[in-house]
């Protein structure tokens, strides 16, 4: 890794801690999602941007407490996130994944883990798996950019529960045979029990 990923990455990591410490402050609840998350829990930094779940109920103060810490806040034509930009530096609100609203119950099992010198919740792995796989379609299936977050993932990941939750979807459906014939997998999984998710 070169010495401007090094910057980058330490850029990202400070916006995390600005935007997490801004968050907990204003009360609102939330847990780290993305490639901040996958860093968090042990996989090797890809960090574009830092990504927090919420409720949709927890936006508007979500948005005024990263303005009130001198960010530019924005809502994109998409019906799912809401963004804020720290000096550039992206930060992404997420509080639907592929139309599924984020809950509470699925804020309450995130865990709180160390992301740059300070401690965050962290969405529980196997939703963090799920809220890669599910939003994967014809245009967006980067199977390649996944594959090593995964990997550094995969003993702390359900995946029958995975499985489960993403069997409608043919692009997580083909993503976990890959995961099997590259050997991450020992045994192939099948979706057994509740679909629900969040």
């Amino acid at each position: 890794m070169g010495s401007h990923s090094h910057a980058v990455t330490d850029a990202i990591l400070d916006t995390l801690k600005r935007a997490s410490s801004g968050l907990k402050d204003a009360g609102v609840k939330f847990a780290l999602a993305g490639g901040c998350a996958a860093y968090a829990r042990g996989a090797a930094p890809s960090l574009h941007d830092v990504d927090f779940v919420l409720t949709e109920h927890d936006v508007p103060a979500a948005l005024d407490a990263l303005r009130g810490l001198g960010f530019q806040t924005a809502k994109p034509p998409e019906d799912w996130l809401v963004k804020a930009f720290d000096e550039g530096r992206l930060v992404d609100l997420i509080f639907r994944v592929s139309d599924r609203p984020i809950t509470d119950e699925l804020l309450d099992r995130a865990e709180p883990m160390k992301a740059s010198a300070v401690i965050v919740p962290v969405l529980e792995a196997t939703d963090l798996v799920i809220s890669w796989l599910l939003p994967l379609s014809e245009h967006a299936c980067d199977y390649g950019g996944l594959l090593p977050q995964v990997r550094a993932l995969r003993e702390q990941v359900d995946w029958t529960r995975v499985a489960t939750v993403t069997a409608d979807s043919p692009y997580a459906a083909t993503f976990l045979t890959l995961l099997e014939r590259l050997g991450v997998l020992d045994t192939p999984v099948h979706a057994t029990g509740d679909p629900a998710w969040p």
